[in-house]
């Protein structure tokens, strides 16, 4: 494996970091999960835009333009000889001191992993998974923000942690007023009599680049897609559910807090929005190889 750092390529036993970098020491940075299919990057420019956008919110100053990154991940790709498989991109505050201060921090840490991933079990995609609400609570907006893809994902591990400890592989995490906020990886959805229903981004939700695709999949199928508050009740009485990430792409739920959703397989439309996504991320991307 070659891995990409600020512009160079190392083998895996000598890709590293320092062990003074804030990315390291707390949390100081942001990411991005992207996808090949097919000899092409899905989505590229969106999750680069993404990439930009958090940057921005933490005042970090990404030290290459958006087309010379875009033009780094397909790089890595290539070096790697990668046809389809996953990218993890990083760009961290950099080497500074022990302390907090950022101004310390001279230059960002920019860092490609190109490789392969399958994050939940086939059987998950096929029968659907069971997940539960767990106790901690998605970040508040006026705290960290949830829009910010940051390398502090201290919450999210918690959550999952306590999805583990109930036998489940994700959890269902609620915001402080108690609506759905999202789950601890993926974006969530129900379908409740041919419609779709997705927390508002301002529940704490992540801004999914998959979730944006799903809901423009929808409507050019003619389903009806809104973003109300969600509580658990309208959870448990859905028709279908199902979750959306890159890692994910889409993986239907069949069980919530022990209470089976709908006929307690994937349903219909969930199976209807699977195969268009599947077609799309198979035809659409920026080529890896020209």
């Amino acid at each position: 494996m070659k891995i990409y750092i600020d512009g160079k390529f190392f083998g895996e036993r000598d890709a590293k970091v320092s062990v003074f970098d804030h990315g390291l020491l707390y949390g100081d940075g942001i990411f991005e999960g992207i996808r090949a299919y097919n000899g092409r990057v899905f989505k590229l420019r969106e999750h680069i835009d993404r990439l930009f956008c958090s940057a921005k919110a933490i005042l970090l100053n990404i030290p290459l333009s958006h087309a010379t990154m875009m033009k780094a991940v397909v790089d890595t790709l290539r070096a790697n000889r990668i046809r389809d498989g996953y990218v993890r991109l990083l760009v961290t505050r950099g080497p500074g001191t022990l302390g907090l201060n950022p101004n310390r921090c001279k230059k960002p840490c920019v860092i490609i992993i190109a490789g392969k991933i399958q994050l939940y079990p086939e059987a998950y995609y096929v029968k659907g998974m069971e997940i539960v609400t767990v106790p901690t609570t998605r970040n508040l907006h006026s705290a960290l923000n949830p829009a910010i893809k940051s390398l502090n994902y201290l919450n999210n591990i918690l959550a999952k942690i306590e999805a583990n400890q109930a036998g489940c592989e994700e959890a269902v995490m609620l915001n402080a007023e108690g609506y759905v906020a999202e789950c601890t990886g993926d974006n969530l959805f129900i379908v409740k009599a041919g419609e779709l229903f997705t927390p508002p981004l301002s529940a704490g939700a992540l801004y999914g680049i998959t979730r944006a695709t799903v809901i423009a999949l929808a409507k050019a199928a003619g389903y009806p897609v809104s973003e109300p508050n969600l509580t658990r009740y309208d959870l448990f009485n859905a028709d279908e559910c199902f979750l959306t990430g890159t890692g994910a792409e889409m993986v239907p739920v069949v069980k919530i807090d022990g209470r089976v959703i709908g006929n307690g397989k994937p349903g219909s439309v969930t199976k209807k929005l699977v195969k268009s996504y599947h077609a799309l991320t198979n035809e659409t991307g920026e080529p890896i190889y020209v």
